[in-house]
Protein backbone atom coordinates (compact mmCIF):
# COMPACT_ATOMS: atom_id res chain seq x y z
CA UNK A 1 0.00 0.00 0.00
CA UNK A 2 1.33 3.58 -1.03
CA UNK A 3 2.52 5.60 2.40
CA UNK A 4 1.13 9.08 1.36
CA UNK A 5 1.23 10.39 4.55
CA UNK A 6 5.34 9.55 4.77
CA UNK A 7 5.18 10.96 1.22
CA UNK A 8 3.72 13.85 2.40
CA UNK A 9 6.08 14.82 5.02
CA UNK A 10 9.07 13.80 3.55
CA UNK A 11 8.52 16.42 1.13
CA UNK A 12 9.69 19.86 2.12
CA UNK A 13 12.81 18.71 2.58
CA UNK A 14 13.11 16.53 -0.51
CA UNK A 15 12.17 19.96 -2.38
CA UNK A 16 14.99 21.92 -0.69
CA UNK A 17 17.73 19.42 -1.25
CA UNK A 18 16.81 19.21 -4.61
CA UNK A 19 16.87 23.36 -5.13
CA UNK A 20 20.20 23.94 -3.02
CA UNK A 21 21.31 20.97 -5.25
CA UNK A 22 20.62 22.85 -8.24
CA UNK A 23 21.84 25.96 -8.02
CA UNK A 24 25.16 24.59 -6.65
CA UNK A 25 25.79 22.59 -9.51
CA UNK A 26 24.75 25.60 -11.71
CA UNK A 27 27.04 28.08 -10.10
CA UNK A 28 30.28 25.84 -10.08
CA UNK A 29 29.61 24.82 -14.07
CA UNK A 30 29.02 28.77 -14.63
CA UNK A 31 31.73 29.35 -13.43
CA UNK A 32 33.98 27.26 -14.84
CA UNK A 33 32.46 28.15 -17.98
CA UNK A 34 33.14 32.10 -17.57
CA UNK A 35 36.85 31.66 -16.30
CA UNK A 36 37.52 29.27 -19.33
CA UNK A 37 38.65 26.71 -16.81
CA UNK A 38 36.08 24.43 -18.28
CA UNK A 39 37.79 24.12 -21.65
CA UNK A 40 41.15 23.43 -20.37
CA UNK A 41 39.70 20.28 -17.79
CA UNK A 42 38.19 18.78 -20.72
CA UNK A 43 36.88 19.46 -24.40
CA UNK A 44 34.96 17.27 -26.37
CA UNK A 45 35.94 17.46 -30.70
CA UNK A 46 33.88 16.85 -33.03
CA UNK A 47 34.41 13.70 -35.45
CA UNK A 48 32.38 11.72 -38.32
CA UNK A 49 29.94 10.22 -35.53
CA UNK A 50 29.16 12.99 -33.04
CA UNK A 51 26.02 14.46 -33.29
CA UNK A 52 27.21 18.31 -32.85
CA UNK A 53 29.62 20.51 -34.72
CA UNK A 54 31.70 22.63 -32.45
CA UNK A 55 34.13 21.59 -29.45
CA UNK A 56 32.30 21.87 -26.39
CA UNK A 57 33.89 21.27 -22.55
CA UNK A 58 33.00 17.84 -20.95
CA UNK A 59 32.70 18.73 -17.58
CA UNK A 60 29.37 17.93 -16.63
CA UNK A 61 30.93 15.77 -13.70
CA UNK A 62 32.39 18.46 -12.31
CA UNK A 63 29.38 20.32 -11.08
CA UNK A 64 27.55 17.21 -10.68
CA UNK A 65 29.54 14.48 -8.50
CA UNK A 66 31.01 17.18 -5.91
CA UNK A 67 27.42 18.29 -5.16
CA UNK A 68 25.97 14.87 -5.14
CA UNK A 69 28.31 13.59 -3.02
CA UNK A 70 28.65 15.96 -0.47
CA UNK A 71 24.81 16.01 -0.33
CA UNK A 72 24.60 12.21 0.08
CA UNK A 73 27.07 12.94 3.10
CA UNK A 74 24.97 15.52 4.92
CA UNK A 75 21.43 13.95 4.11
CA UNK A 76 21.76 10.16 3.66
CA UNK A 77 24.84 9.45 5.28
CA UNK A 78 24.36 5.50 5.81
CA UNK A 79 24.81 6.02 1.54
CA UNK A 80 28.64 6.83 2.18
CA UNK A 81 29.56 3.73 0.26
CA UNK A 82 27.45 4.73 -3.16
CA UNK A 83 28.84 8.19 -2.44
CA UNK A 84 32.81 6.91 -2.01
CA UNK A 85 32.36 4.83 -5.11
CA UNK A 86 30.66 7.31 -7.41
CA UNK A 87 34.02 9.87 -6.42
CA UNK A 88 36.27 7.25 -7.05
CA UNK A 89 34.47 6.91 -10.55
CA UNK A 90 34.36 10.17 -11.36
CA UNK A 91 37.80 10.71 -10.46
CA UNK A 92 39.29 8.11 -12.36
CA UNK A 93 36.78 8.78 -15.76
CA UNK A 94 38.09 12.98 -15.57
CA UNK A 95 42.01 10.75 -15.92
CA UNK A 96 40.34 9.04 -18.80
CA UNK A 97 38.63 12.39 -20.25
CA UNK A 98 41.90 13.71 -20.04
CA UNK A 99 44.24 11.15 -21.14
CA UNK A 100 42.75 8.32 -21.88
CA UNK A 101 42.70 4.62 -20.10
CA UNK A 102 43.09 1.08 -21.28
CA UNK A 103 39.60 -0.38 -21.53
CA UNK A 104 40.46 -2.95 -19.20
CA UNK A 105 41.43 -0.54 -16.05
CA UNK A 106 38.36 0.95 -16.86
CA UNK A 107 36.57 -2.31 -16.27
CA UNK A 108 38.62 -3.29 -13.11
CA UNK A 109 37.66 -0.15 -11.60
CA UNK A 110 34.04 -0.12 -12.75
CA UNK A 111 33.74 -3.73 -11.24
CA UNK A 112 35.03 -2.44 -7.83
CA UNK A 113 32.91 -0.05 -7.59
CA UNK A 114 29.93 -2.39 -7.94
CA UNK A 115 31.96 -5.25 -5.59
CA UNK A 116 32.56 -2.38 -2.73
CA UNK A 117 28.50 -1.52 -3.15
CA UNK A 118 27.25 -5.39 -3.10
CA UNK A 119 30.16 -6.31 -0.44
CA UNK A 120 29.13 -3.35 2.06
CA UNK A 121 25.27 -3.43 1.54
CA UNK A 122 24.47 -7.08 0.84
CA UNK A 123 20.67 -8.24 0.19
CA UNK A 124 19.15 -11.27 2.01
CA UNK A 125 19.42 -12.47 -1.73
CA UNK A 126 21.08 -16.28 -2.84
CA UNK A 127 24.53 -16.14 -4.56
CA UNK A 128 23.26 -16.20 -7.85
CA UNK A 129 20.83 -13.57 -7.47
CA UNK A 130 23.35 -10.87 -6.54
CA UNK A 131 25.95 -12.20 -9.48
CA UNK A 132 23.19 -11.31 -11.94
CA UNK A 133 22.37 -7.98 -10.15
CA UNK A 134 26.28 -7.15 -10.16
CA UNK A 135 26.20 -7.77 -13.89
CA UNK A 136 23.50 -5.08 -14.49
CA UNK A 137 24.80 -2.87 -12.21
CA UNK A 138 28.10 -2.97 -14.30
CA UNK A 139 25.67 -2.39 -17.31
CA UNK A 140 24.22 0.58 -15.75
CA UNK A 141 28.18 2.13 -15.11
CA UNK A 142 28.39 2.08 -19.05
CA UNK A 143 25.12 3.26 -20.27
CA UNK A 144 24.86 6.34 -19.27
CA UNK A 145 28.06 7.14 -21.10
CA UNK A 146 26.18 5.19 -23.95
CA UNK A 147 23.41 7.27 -24.07
CA UNK A 148 25.00 11.18 -23.56
CA UNK A 149 25.36 11.10 -27.21
CA UNK A 150 22.61 14.21 -27.43
CA UNK A 151 22.02 17.96 -26.56
CA UNK A 152 19.82 17.67 -22.93
CA UNK A 153 19.21 13.96 -23.23
CA UNK A 154 21.21 12.59 -20.31
CA UNK A 155 20.20 15.61 -18.27
CA UNK A 156 16.81 14.94 -18.49
CA UNK A 157 16.62 11.15 -18.21
CA UNK A 158 19.08 12.11 -14.56
CA UNK A 159 16.59 14.57 -13.71
CA UNK A 160 13.33 12.59 -14.29
CA UNK A 161 15.06 9.55 -13.34
CA UNK A 162 16.04 10.22 -9.73
CA UNK A 163 13.40 12.44 -9.43
CA UNK A 164 10.91 9.20 -9.82
CA UNK A 165 13.25 7.25 -7.22
CA UNK A 166 12.39 10.16 -4.90
CA UNK A 167 8.70 9.80 -5.33
CA UNK A 168 8.97 6.14 -5.47
CA UNK A 169 11.03 5.72 -2.12
CA UNK A 170 8.67 8.18 -0.19
CA UNK A 171 5.22 6.11 -1.14
CA UNK A 172 6.27 2.32 -0.80
CA UNK A 173 4.92 0.92 2.17
CA UNK A 174 8.57 0.59 3.11
CA UNK A 175 9.96 4.63 2.35
CA UNK A 176 13.03 5.57 2.82
CA UNK A 177 13.69 8.89 3.99
CA UNK A 178 17.50 9.20 3.06
CA UNK A 179 16.57 7.28 -0.27
CA UNK A 180 14.49 9.83 -0.84
CA UNK A 181 16.54 12.86 -0.17
CA UNK A 182 19.50 11.21 -1.53
CA UNK A 183 17.73 10.92 -4.94
CA UNK A 184 16.10 14.33 -4.82
CA UNK A 185 19.76 15.55 -4.41
CA UNK A 186 20.76 14.01 -7.77
CA UNK A 187 17.56 15.23 -9.78
CA UNK A 188 18.71 19.04 -8.60
CA UNK A 189 22.32 18.32 -9.58
CA UNK A 190 20.98 17.21 -12.95
CA UNK A 191 18.48 20.40 -13.33
CA UNK A 192 21.42 22.30 -12.65
CA UNK A 193 23.61 20.55 -15.18
CA UNK A 194 20.41 20.88 -17.73
CA UNK A 195 20.69 24.27 -17.84
CA UNK A 196 23.93 24.32 -19.79
CA UNK A 197 23.32 21.42 -21.31
CA UNK A 198 19.65 21.89 -23.28
CA UNK A 199 20.30 22.37 -26.73
CA UNK A 200 22.42 24.15 -27.80
CA UNK A 201 24.52 22.68 -25.32
CA UNK A 202 27.59 24.27 -23.90
CA UNK A 203 28.75 21.31 -21.74
CA UNK A 204 28.75 17.87 -21.75
CA UNK A 205 28.50 15.60 -19.33
CA UNK A 206 32.05 13.70 -19.96
CA UNK A 207 32.79 10.49 -18.62
CA UNK A 208 33.56 11.92 -15.37
CA UNK A 209 29.48 12.62 -14.84
CA UNK A 210 28.03 9.71 -16.96
CA UNK A 211 30.37 7.09 -15.32
CA UNK A 212 28.56 8.25 -11.76
CA UNK A 213 25.37 8.98 -12.66
CA UNK A 214 25.23 5.49 -14.36
CA UNK A 215 26.59 3.79 -11.34
CA UNK A 216 23.99 5.40 -8.55
CA UNK A 217 21.30 5.19 -10.98
CA UNK A 218 22.37 1.19 -10.47
CA UNK A 219 23.28 1.77 -6.94
CA UNK A 220 20.22 3.24 -5.53
CA UNK A 221 17.82 1.05 -7.60
CA UNK A 222 19.88 -2.10 -5.98
CA UNK A 223 19.63 -0.61 -2.22
CA UNK A 224 15.77 0.19 -2.83
CA UNK A 225 15.46 -3.32 -3.61
CA UNK A 226 18.20 -4.60 -1.10
CA UNK A 227 16.37 -2.45 1.73
CA UNK A 228 12.59 -3.61 0.31
CA UNK A 229 12.05 -0.31 -0.22
CA UNK A 230 10.92 -1.41 -3.89
CA UNK A 231 9.95 -4.47 -6.07
CA UNK A 232 13.23 -5.32 -8.29
CA UNK A 233 11.33 -4.19 -11.01
CA UNK A 234 10.80 -0.58 -10.38
CA UNK A 235 14.47 0.64 -10.90
CA UNK A 236 14.60 -0.84 -14.47
CA UNK A 237 11.19 0.37 -15.63
CA UNK A 238 11.90 4.13 -14.34
CA UNK A 239 14.96 4.53 -16.32
CA UNK A 240 13.77 1.57 -19.01
CA UNK A 241 13.76 3.88 -22.46
CA UNK A 242 17.70 4.47 -21.76
CA UNK A 243 18.39 0.55 -20.75
CA UNK A 244 16.32 -0.46 -23.82
CA UNK A 245 17.58 2.11 -26.49
CA UNK A 246 21.59 1.06 -25.22
CA UNK A 247 20.85 -2.98 -24.94
CA UNK A 248 19.18 -3.74 -28.06
CA UNK A 249 21.94 -1.08 -29.94
CA UNK A 250 24.74 -3.13 -28.26
CA UNK A 251 23.00 -6.58 -29.08
CA UNK A 252 22.63 -5.78 -32.76
CA UNK A 253 26.21 -4.41 -32.99
CA UNK A 254 27.64 -7.56 -31.18
CA UNK A 255 25.33 -9.93 -33.83
CA UNK A 256 26.67 -8.14 -36.57
CA UNK A 257 30.43 -8.96 -34.93
CA UNK A 258 31.22 -4.96 -34.68
CA UNK A 259 33.46 -3.52 -32.15
CA UNK A 260 31.05 -2.49 -29.16
CA UNK A 261 33.29 -0.61 -27.69
CA UNK A 262 33.54 1.62 -30.96
CA UNK A 263 31.74 5.14 -31.10
CA UNK A 264 29.00 4.99 -33.53
CA UNK A 265 25.69 6.56 -34.15
CA UNK A 266 23.21 3.78 -34.45
CA UNK A 267 21.18 4.53 -30.91
CA UNK A 268 17.71 5.24 -31.30
CA UNK A 269 18.11 8.73 -29.94
CA UNK A 270 20.78 9.46 -32.45
CA UNK A 271 19.01 8.10 -35.31
CA UNK A 272 16.11 10.62 -34.58
CA UNK A 273 18.33 13.33 -34.15
CA UNK A 274 20.03 12.31 -38.09
CA UNK A 275 16.59 11.65 -39.57
CA UNK A 276 15.48 15.40 -38.84
CA UNK A 277 13.87 15.65 -35.26
CA UNK A 278 16.82 17.90 -34.29
CA UNK A 279 18.18 17.52 -30.60
CA UNK A 280 15.38 19.79 -29.04
CA UNK A 281 12.67 17.78 -29.85
CA UNK A 282 14.27 13.85 -29.78
CA UNK A 283 15.18 15.28 -25.84
CA UNK A 284 11.76 16.36 -25.67
CA UNK A 285 9.49 12.93 -26.81
CA UNK A 286 12.01 11.31 -24.49
CA UNK A 287 11.15 13.59 -21.50
CA UNK A 288 7.38 12.41 -22.65
CA UNK A 289 8.25 8.09 -22.48
CA UNK A 290 10.50 8.41 -19.99
CA UNK A 291 8.23 10.59 -17.63
CA UNK A 292 5.19 8.48 -18.97
CA UNK A 293 6.96 5.53 -17.76
CA UNK A 294 7.82 6.94 -14.01
CA UNK A 295 3.72 7.62 -13.96
CA UNK A 296 2.70 4.18 -14.80
CA UNK A 297 5.84 2.60 -12.49
CA UNK A 298 4.31 4.70 -9.54
CA UNK A 299 0.90 3.51 -9.75
CA UNK A 300 1.91 0.23 -10.00
CA UNK A 301 3.86 -0.18 -6.90
CA UNK A 302 0.30 0.04 -5.00
CA UNK A 303 -1.18 -3.34 -7.32
CA UNK A 304 -0.71 -6.85 -6.69
CA UNK A 305 1.98 -8.77 -7.48
CA UNK A 306 0.77 -9.90 -10.82
CA UNK A 307 -0.03 -6.49 -11.53
CA UNK A 308 3.16 -5.33 -11.05
CA UNK A 309 4.89 -7.91 -13.60
CA UNK A 310 1.52 -6.95 -15.97
CA UNK A 311 1.98 -3.55 -15.95
CA UNK A 312 6.21 -4.36 -17.13
CA UNK A 313 5.39 -6.23 -19.27
CA UNK A 314 2.69 -4.12 -20.71
CA UNK A 315 5.65 -0.99 -20.88
CA UNK A 316 7.94 -3.10 -22.20
CA UNK A 317 5.61 -3.78 -25.30
CA UNK A 318 5.31 -0.25 -25.76
CA UNK A 319 8.80 0.51 -25.83
CA UNK A 320 9.10 -2.18 -28.21
CA UNK A 321 6.69 -0.30 -30.73
CA UNK A 322 7.97 3.11 -30.23
CA UNK A 323 11.36 1.44 -31.48
CA UNK A 324 9.54 0.07 -34.50
CA UNK A 325 8.71 2.95 -35.17
CA UNK A 326 12.28 4.59 -35.08
CA UNK A 327 13.30 1.68 -37.30
CA UNK A 328 10.57 2.19 -39.92
CA UNK A 329 11.35 5.82 -40.19
CA UNK A 330 14.94 5.43 -39.84
CA UNK A 331 14.66 3.05 -43.21
CA UNK A 332 12.40 5.17 -45.27
CA UNK A 333 15.23 8.20 -44.22
CA UNK A 334 18.03 5.96 -45.10
CA UNK A 335 16.35 4.91 -48.76
CA UNK A 336 15.79 8.49 -49.74
CA UNK A 337 19.14 9.80 -48.80
CA UNK A 338 20.60 7.11 -50.89
CA UNK A 339 18.24 8.19 -53.69
CA UNK A 340 19.26 11.75 -53.28
CA UNK A 341 22.94 10.83 -53.12
CA UNK A 342 22.75 9.00 -56.12
CA UNK A 343 23.77 5.54 -53.96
Amino acid sequence: MINVAESIGILPASVAVSIISLAACSLILGALLKTGLAWRLATDIPNARSLHTRPTPRVGGWGIVPVVVAAVMVVAPTFWIAAAAAAFLAALSQLDDRRGLSARVRFLAHLAAVGVLVWGHPAPAPLWLLVTMSFLLLWLVNLYNFMDGADGLAGGMTLFGFAGYAIGASITAHPSPELTLASAAVAGAAAGFLIFNFHPARIFLGDAGSIPLGFLAGAFGYWGWSDGVWPVWFPAFVFSPFIGDASVTLLRRLLRGEKVWQAHREHYYQRMVQYGLGHSKTAMIWYIVMISGIIFALFALGWPLVLQWCSVGAWVSVLALIGLGVDSRWRRFHVAHSEQSGV
